[in-house]
């Protein structure tokens, strides 16, 4: 489902605007210590700007419109902060409503609660801690001497509610009740919030119901309570990213302007760091709600999946956020004189609405393992059955294919064509092993996926190219010298002559070049400016002198592009320009370096008076720098790629398997908020992959996927030694003993072997360094994103 991103912003502007009519910081500090109550005067004001009727049917007088205009709503009210139950009504039970079948009552509902005249809540949760729907309390007698017994909790909206969808159980089934406030036999007893808000519990004593009462029953009512819940739970994630957001804001305005110690606190780089971590923090959040509010999944598992990982991840976030607010506002903060306080309090109060973190991770968890293996994809989403495949299309409209069909094609190509002994390697592959590989994705025409279509690429929309990376990891497809595809390539293709591109894109695609980088030099590694491989001016060539390191599998490559300084008078940045190398060419030196995971997977390169014709200047002379932060961009984007969490991922699965370290909870616990840190990564990767795909220009931000994905890398490296225990420092090959599974060894024992244990920590350790350490890329975040004051 596509959003219409121009009326969500109308909704969300609207709703800033009335909102800002109002001082509800007041409102609340006026409120918090007086009885529960619901402004009704206020409510009717929402009703009348439509916010009630958002999700209501037009049939029944409302807007008839979707979550996406919702969510825009909820951000606006957490960051204005008023405390009425808004989403408890117009998504809780107005979707509960909405999936049961049409009737009188279930029509005359809606009406009511879009115009605001009936405040109608859910009550359905039976004790404290319950995420999922379950048979609620029993209908006893029958005709007219039918009544209910039972108690709610965590009911919302309390004081002021007209009446509640009451989750009962009658002869059997389940059945949704409608039973008015003040019904005799019910009595709510409400508890007053830190954010000024309510939420009550519910005490039904042979509560008297009838059948005019009964808006539902049978099998169906519980999912309908579930995905009701659900619903409401991805937009409580909207109304908590809107108080973070607000909480950042504010504290990012106040560290430009507070002085201590003679200047901006926004200029001390502890501070700066701390800043940054809260933004990436809130971007996580963001990319993971608009991906899902695009498209909420279609069976109950999927869903409970992807509004389980938002509210956790929303509680994170926003928690993180606030706290850090207090903390950088000072003895201010402190203050209730100060609004950020009220933001905390908001976000603990929201946060432990319709089940915690804790609940979540251990909810998602629970999903996760009662998928069928290889049933479904890291993001939870259901298989079809499996197609037979006996022909694979080298072109086609990828994006109208269906993505399980998409996914079942790539692993019937991989299961047909990849080498066998080449699956699951947890070290770069050199050329002359995975060349033939390359060669046949080219012939495929497959091996360019994020390319555009009139340049040899598949030109996947982003949601197919993380399709794409994930059926790579999950069949073990290794990673092949790919400097030309991910990054000179798209280079050539902004800022190369159309006799470049007619030269050297078709060779990337073949594998006739196989392209290495050079940018680094012994002392220009983060401070790349300070470069100091020089390239003169000499008749038709440049003639190139200098050191280059660090560059990936160069001793594989047949051709460098690289930066080198074409002019020492002027700023540094400005004296740079962009040079493609033929390294076959007369007087350069690759050499290998041997690294600690004992590979040789990095190289330094020596030029001594080597000839480069000019026509391989890439842009203008001088105007390397503009390029080369193009290409970093696209080099930190390749960084963030969720392949290489994945792969750890599966690693610590094999050991699990192997262990039983399923029936640890605490491990499991970890491992739970690993699987979701990683779900929310490939929906970063998907966002900036879309720019790409639009050949736009990455945004300086994009620095963040790379600190996300590198530390989300590092975190599985961890926990698959963790998992690994005494066989952690093993060298090689480990073996699990296992029951009932994996190959026997000499001695009769079931076994099941893990190469390289230590290999993803070791990688983690290099991708936290390379593109720009992740150091420098929070100073990137702080000074361009921020724009937080220099020291």
């Amino acid at each position: 489902m596509s959003l219409d991103k121009q009326q969500i912003d109308a909704f969300g502007d609207s709703a800033r605007d009335f909102l800002s009519r109002t001082n509800h910081a007041e409102r609340i500090r006026q409120r918090v210590l007086q009885p529960p109550t619901l402004d009704r005067a206020f409510w009717q004001q929402m009703a009348e700007a439509g916010w009630l009727a958002v999700l209501v049917p037009e049939e029944q007088g409302g807007l008839g419109l979707g979550l996406g205009e919702m969510n825009a709503i909820a951000q606006e009210l957490g960051a204005a902060l008023p405390a009425e139950p808004l989403l408890a009504v117009a998504v809780q039970t107005v979707t509960l409503l909405c999936s049961l079948a049409p009737s009188p009552l279930r029509d005359r509902l809606l009406a009511a609660i879009a115009d605001g005249s009936l405040v109608a809540g859910t009550a359905w949760q039976q004790f404290p801690g319950q995420v999922q729907a379950c048979p609620g309390p029993v209908v006893s007698g029958d005709g007219a001497a039918r009544a209910v017994s039972g108690r709610f909790v965590g009911v919302s909206p309390g004081t002021g509610a007209s009446g509640w969808l009451i989750l009962a159980r009658e002869q059997n089934d389940d059945v949704l009740l409608w039973i008015q406030a003040g019904t005799e036999g019910m009595q709510l007893t409400d508890l007053r919030r830190v954010d000024a808000g309510s939420m009550g519990s519910l005490q039904l004593q042979a509560c008297p119901v009838d059948e005019a009462q009964v808006l539902a029953r049978g099998s169906q009512v519980l999912a309908a309570v579930d995905k009701a819940n659900d619903y409401a739970r991805i937009a409580l994630s909207a109304q908590l990213l809107g108080c973070a957001r607000r909480a950042f804001d504010t504290t990012l305005e106040y560290m430009k302007v507070r002085v201590q110690f003679g200047k901006p606190i926004g200029s001390f780089q502890s501070l700066q760091h701390r800043m940054v971590d809260s933004y990436i923090q809130l971007q996580m959040l963001e990319f993971a709600l608009w991906e899902i509010t695009a498209a909420p999944g279609q069976t109950p598992a999927v869903l409970a999946m992807q509004a389980s990982r938002l509210k956790a991840r929303a509680e994170q976030a926003a928690g993180h956020v606030t706290r850090l607010a207090v903390q950088m506002h000072g003895g201010m903060g402190y203050s209730d004189e100060s609004d950020v306080g009220l933001m905390l309090k908001k976000a603990i109060a929201l946060s432990s609405e319709l089940g915690n973190r804790r609940a979540h991770v251990t909810r998602y968890l629970k999903a996760l393992q009662q998928q069928p293996a290889g049933s479904a994809d890291p993001a939870g989403n259901a298989e079809a059955p499996e197609k037979t495949w006996t022909s694979f299309p080298t072109e086609g409209d990828w994006d109208a294919m269906p993505e399980t069909e998409f996914r079942q094609m790539l692993r019937a190509f991989y299961r047909g064509h990849y080498p066998e002994h080449l699956r699951h390697r947890t070290r770069r592959l050199h050329w002359h092993e995975i060349g033939d590989w390359y060669r046949t994705l080219a012939r495929q025409k497959w091996i360019a996926p994020s390319w555009p279509r009139q340049y040899g690429g598949m030109a996947l929309s982003a949601e197919k190219m993380i399709a794409y990376i994930e059926e790579q990891e999950r069949y073990g497809v290794g990673r092949p010298p790919d400097q030309g595809l991910v990054m000179l390539g798209p280079i050539l293709i902004r800022y190369g002559t159309p006799e470049q591109q007619q030269k050297y894109l078709p060779a990337i695609l073949s594998g006739e070049h196989v392209w290495a980088q050079g940018y680094s030099e012994p002392n220009a590694g983060s401070d790349l400016a300070s470069l100091r491989c020089e390239a003169v001016a000499q008749d038709e060539y440049f003639v190139v002198n200098g050191q280059k390191t660090w560059s990936t599998l160069a001793q594989d490559a047949s051709h460098m592009f690289m930066l080198v300084r074409t002019d020492k008078e002027v700023k540094k940045q400005a004296g740079i320009s962009f040079l493609m190398v033929d390294l076959r060419t007369p007087g350069i030196t690759v050499r290998p370096i041997r690294t600690i995971a004992g590979d040789e997977e990095y190289c330094e390169i020596f030029f001594d008076d080597v000839k480069v014709p000019k026509e391989n200047l890439v842009g203008q002379l001088n105007q390397g720098w503009t390029i080369s932060k193009a290409l970093l961009g696209f080099e930190r984007l390749f960084s963030g790629n969720p392949k290489h969490a994945q792969n750890t991922l599966a690693m610590i699965d094999k050991v699990i398997g192997a262990t039983g370290l399923n029936e640890d909870p605490a491990f499991m616990a970890e491992y739970a908020q690993l699987h979701m840190d990683i779900v929310d990564l490939s929906s970063a990767y998907a966002a900036f992959s879309d720019i790409v795909r639009r050949n736009e220009p990455l945004p300086a931000n994009v620095s963040l996927l790379k600190i996300w994905a590198t530390e989300t890398h590092e975190k599985a490296s961890l926990l698959l030694l963790d998992a690994a225990g005494e066989q952690a420092g093993t060298a090689g090959a480990a073996a699990f003993l296992a029951t009932g599974q994996g190959q026997v060894d000499e001695t009769g024992e079931q076994v099941v072997t893990v190469d390289d244990l230590q290999m993803p920590l070791y990688n983690a350790a290099a991708a936290k360094i390379f593109s720009g350490t992740n150091e420098i890329q929070r100073n990137i975040l702080a000074k361009v994103v921020l724009a937080l004051p220099v020291s």
